[in-house]
């Protein structure tokens, strides 16, 4: 059995990195930029006021009070999207609003709040506050310079990312294609639902939710028709997935029972098999093939060890696809509500919950069939091999919707 870390490294190798695709900015989230992005303007572009107020000379206002307010003479007014053309000179001021250029001679803003104009005469403002130079003013270039890069090649494209993408002249990006995914399940007695179940038979479920998965992870997932326990069936159900996905992922079939063809039906198909066991729990009948140049992944059928292995396993290798340079799952600090303990001799990724306090407890039964509790379940411990944690002990918890 390999270690986790081998086995996420050999599924990092194995995968191509797919191609590119310039698309417009506002399409871009959750993708990843396959190019460094610079900055196409500074931010600010300009110096400009950070309210609503009066553009003046600092120090035409120094000693300035409420009982002792110095008198301006208001010689214009700049709206937001203007330049004045006018200077500001010693004793006189201009109104100026949020986002309006800071006008020549000037080297403050005094808010609007701190000033007063004379009934009947506008053009006469008393201020009765001081203001240090350059007080309420943003400076040209102080958040970005013009050709500073903004993103970097392998980002993962957010909100805020695609803000500061558009805000310093970006329409478009260059980003990674995203991965196209074959989902196959295996078994005779897997029903669609709402199907009628005869004697024996269960409800096929892991194909709906590794889509959920690989669409979480930016991939393109196709769910294929049920394939009975037969390795002809097998076969051509990869072969077809193969012809028309970046990568394939099936779920049962992989362990080592008379009815398990996915390992046979790769050799079949002239490809190769790297590894096929993981000392995980659950999950340990992982397996890691290719035919044609395309990886498979094989997971093991039931839904538990499915999921875990496809976050452990697959997601990093889908990532990787897309010219992410960051695949981990995300991490959230806790304290343990309970003790949780693991008997075995693999490591095991008990699913918890963690809630808004931080505290972190057992989602209930960890069994790989059992969906209650995964269903409850926001993360994984990962707890090693014979090895116990009180109540109360600091764990990490890994997150399983990032």
């Amino acid at each position: 059995m390999l270690s986790l870390e081998e086995a996420v490294g050999r599924s990092l190798l194995a995968v191509p990195l797919l191609g590119t695709e310039t698309v417009p900015l506002a399409d871009t989230a959750g993708r990843f930029a396959a190019v460094d992005a610079n900055a196409n303007v500074a931010l600010p572009g300009f110096d400009n006021s950070a309210m609503d107020g009066y553009a003046v000379r600092s120090r035409d206002l120094h000693g300035a009070t409420t009982k002792s307010p110095v008198a301006l003479s208001c010689i214009g007014v700049i709206p937001a999207g203007t330049e004045s053309a006018g200077t500001v000179d010693e004793g006189t001021c201009m109104r100026i609003f949020t986002g309006s250029p800071i006008p020549a001679g000037a080297d403050t803003v005094i808010m609007q709040e701190d000033c007063r104009a004379d009934p009947g005469d506008e053009r006469t403002v008393r201020c009765n506050d001081s203001v240090r130079p350059w007080e309420n003013v943003r400076l040209k270039g102080e958040d970005i310079r013009e050709g500073d890069t903004v993103v970097a090649a392998g980002t993962r494209l957010t909100a805020g990312t695609i803000g500061l993408l558009a805000a310093t002249g970006h329409g478009s990006l260059e980003v990674g294609l995203q991965p196209k995914v074959g989902l196959v399940a295996t078994g005779s007695e897997l029903i669609e639902p709402p199907d009628d179940l005869q004697p024996g038979e269960i409800y096929e479920s892991n194909r709906t939710m590794l889509a959920s998965l690989v669409a979480r992870a930016n991939g393109l997932p196709t769910r294929y028709p049920i394939v009975p326990d037969s390795l002809e069936a097998t076969v051509d159900a990869l072969e077809r997935a193969f012809a028309e996905n970046d990568a394939v992922v099936t779920s049962g079939g992989v362990s080592v029972g008379d009815h398990d063809h996915v390992r046979p039906a790769i050799e079949q198909l002239g490809g190769a098999l790297d590894f096929w066991q993981v000392a995980v729990k659950p999950g340990k009948p992982f397996v890691l093939g290719q035919a044609g140049g395309k990886p498979l992944f094989g997971l093991p059928g039931n839904p538990v060890s499915a999921l875990v292995t496809f976050l452990l396993l697959v997601r990093p290798a889908l990532l990787k696809m897309q010219g992410a340079t960051e695949w981990g799952l995300a991490k959230r600090p806790g304290l343990l509500a309970e003790a949780l303990a693991n008997r075995g001799d693999r490591r095991h990724f008990v699913r918890v919950t963690h809630d808004a306090d931080g505290l972190v407890r057992s989602a209930g039964g960890q069994r790989s069939h059992m969906l209650r509790s995964l269903a409850k379940a926001n993360g994984f411990v990962d707890l090693p091999p014979d090895s116990r944690l009180a109540k109360g002990d600091p764990v990490e918890v890994l997150l399983i919707d990032d």
